[in-house]
């Protein structure tokens, strides 16, 4: 009788085992995701999209990835000359009274242009005062009825065609500076750099600023840089050619990851990046942006802040 029971309940129990088996054979698995969904989740949780019209009132800047030079540079600070071999002090050959004056500050000469016209004390004759070089009037030191000599200039024609700009560079720096360095001159006005050579070192020092200048002969043609004004230069100390380089200011930080938004269609994508070597503009790719992507170079902050708020054009 032991034994009918025994075998008995084996019996329920492999019966009820079968058929929890098959409820759970013929219930439906949950979904999962397939790896294509989750690229797609994890893609849109990291991008944003955001349209040409807002792109540009943001005034985000877009630059293409390309290869580039990474330069180690020195800053220096400097004054626009005028070139002194390319220019001339006009001075009176006879004293006398200004009778007329054909030119001003700022006007542009030829050689031989009459610059003012003088009525000589001894002979009481008019003769005129001519430009001996082509160029710009950058001095007058005389006015009409007044009386001029031979001892002092009346007018300073330059040609600022070419200009000298003298960097001050500090004791502790000559070493570093060589004639013949490249260095990229700011004009601050916009534009892009100005490239010219270091092509005179001066043999002594100025002992108030404990510096001695560095002078660049410079063309220019498009009077980019005037005489007088302060400017900036970077001395080129030792470049580096790198396979894939983007602009410093498109690093940001997002997650604790480093980034750069790279627009793929209508969307910034925050690619992860390990970065090189830098310089003062530019910083080197070396895995996560390729060349040729197209990325946010400025004001890539805005990109995201929209992307933290998970805004951007899908609202």
């Amino acid at each position: 009788m032991m034994k009918a029971i025994v075998r008995y309940s084996v019996f329920i129990l492999i019966a009820a085992a079968l058929v929890y088996g098959g409820y759970q054979m013929l219930t439906p698995a949950a979904p999962k995701p397939t790896p294509t969904e989750k690229t797609e989740k994890e893609e849109h949780a990291d991008s944003v999209a955001l349209s040409d019209a807002k792109i540009e009132t943001a005034g985000i800047e877009l630059a293409k990835a390309s290869s580039g030079v990474l330069r180690d540079s020195l800053l220096l600070n400097g004054m626009v000359q005028p070139n002194q071999e390319s220019l001339v002090q006009v001075t009176p050959r006879f004293p006398g009274i200004v009778r007329d004056v054909r030119k001003r500050i700022g006007d542009v000469v030829h050689k031989g242009d009459v610059l003012a016209v003088i009525e000589s004390n001894q002979s009481l004759t008019l003769y005129e005062l001519k430009a001996s070089l082509g160029g710009t009037v950058i001095d007058r030191q005389t006015t009409l009825g007044e009386y001029v000599s031979e001892q002092k200039p009346a007018f300073v024609v330059a040609d600022l065609s070419n200009v000298w700009v003298d960097f001050s560079v500090y004791r502790r720096d000559l070493k570093r500076v060589s004639i013949g360095d490249q260095v990229f001159i700011d004009p601050a006005d916009g534009g892009p750099a100005i490239e010219a050579k270091v092509s005179y070192l001066s043999p002594v020092g100025s002992s108030d600023t404990q510096s001695a200048i560095a002078r660049a002969v410079v063309m220019n043609s498009k009077q980019r840089l005037r005489p007088g004004l302060f400017i900036t230069g970077r001395l080129t100390l030792s470049a580096k050619q790198v396979s894939v380089a983007v602009k410093s200011s498109a690093l940001q930080t997002w997650e604790n990851r480093t980034v750069v938004f790279v627009r793929n269609g209508g969307k910034f994508e925050a690619r992860d990046v390990e970065v090189g070597e830098r310089d003062p503009q530019f910083v080197e790719i070396t895995f996560g942006v390729l060349e040729g992507d197209v990325y946010a170079a400025q004001n890539s902050f805005i990109i995201k802040a929209e992307l933290g708020k998970g805004s951007g054009d899908n609202d």
